[in-house]
């Protein structure tokens, strides 16, 4: 790759960081998809005269070997980037102009019924080491519906016990605030001693910690998302939960079992952080499916 293109890949991640406020994982996505791309370019073609045949090939390459939805993704970045090279003059047209979104399945998402949530809930005991810790941050995730990575990032001080409220920093940096249930809260409170022997164990050692994280590891450092997820997905496993029980599914069951009870979508979609309100729409397909049954099964003349 020629020194200006790695130059301008260089200042569109700048950008992404310092002014759009976008995630490490979501950065880091968009530099590899970009480098993939020109990877893919045989010639060392500069970004002015990347040419729309030359994206019509990416794309069937693509397509021979992704599934639409990481086409989808990847095609996304690099939209982003020529957007970029555009608002700053560096090139004076589009080659993504005459290519088209690629058509996409939508997913409903897996989500657990009431019942399923309760068993969950229920399933850390006595054998488990860390049965508080991992009960308080199941009862956080369906109580709040955040994202597994907000709550591995959430601080002491962004929780409100007197209020209820917790305060949530999202994808692109923004802030929000979320009710929290009182199940959730006193499972916190339940957790919150082993926490402080945790973090004293780990000062007494000599290890540099992170005081103000909420949920740490058995060496008192901050929990890892791929800890959670690993947890949530035994203790899924042992309730005999037929779906795959993830920190996500729980973000799912909050969403979908707010609108079984009547919340409106505008107010899901700002409790999830959602930008776009198409977003959280997926939801009622999941809602349809829920009124049509109980009319299946309450109608006389279903």
């Amino acid at each position: 790759m020629n020194k200006k293109n790695k130059k301008y890949i260089t200042e569109f991640i700048n950008w992404l960081e310092t002014e759009k406020g976008y995630s490490a994982n979501t950065v880091s996505a968009y530099h590899h998809d970009i480098l993939e791309f020109f990877s893919y370019l045989t010639e060392d073609v500069p970004v002015n005269d990347i040419a729309t045949s030359q994206v019509r090939a990416y794309v069937a390459y693509l397509n021979s070997r992704n599934k639409s939805s990481s086409v989808a993704r990847k095609l996304s970045g690099l939209r982003t980037f020529i957007r970029f090279l555009l608002r700053e003059n560096i090139i004076a047209n589009d080659p993504f102009l005459l290519i088209s979104h690629p058509k996409q399945t939508r997913h409903i998402p897996v989500y657990l019924t009431v019942d399923e949530i309760f068993s969950l809930l229920e399933e850390p005991g006595e054998d488990d080491s860390f049965a508080e810790r991992d009960r308080a941050i199941m009862e956080l995730l369906y109580s709040t519906g955040m994202r597994v990575a907000e709550l591995a990032s959430l601080n002491m001080s962004r929780l409100d016990f007197a209020g209820g409220m917790v305060r949530v920093r999202g994808k692109g940096n923004k802030e929000r605030l979320i009710p929290v249930g009182n199940p959730a809260l006193e499972a916190v409170n339940q957790y919150l001693p082993v926490r402080e022997n945790l973090i004293a164990a780990r000062i007494k050692r000599g290890k540099p910690t992170e005081k103000e994280a909420l949920f740490v590891n058995n060496r008192g450092s901050r929990l890892t998302v791929r800890s959670v997820e690993r947890f949530v997905r035994m203790y899924g496993r042992r309730a005999n939960i037929p779906a795959r029980v993830t920190p996500h599914a729980l973000r799912h069951s909050f969403a979908t079992h707010l609108l079984e009870m009547g919340a409106d979508l505008r107010s899901v979609q700002e409790l999830l952080g959602h930008a776009s309100l198409s977003t959280t729409q997926k939801y009622t397909h999941l809602n349809l499916d829920y009124m049509t049954e109980v009319y299946d099964k309450a109608h006389p003349m279903a």
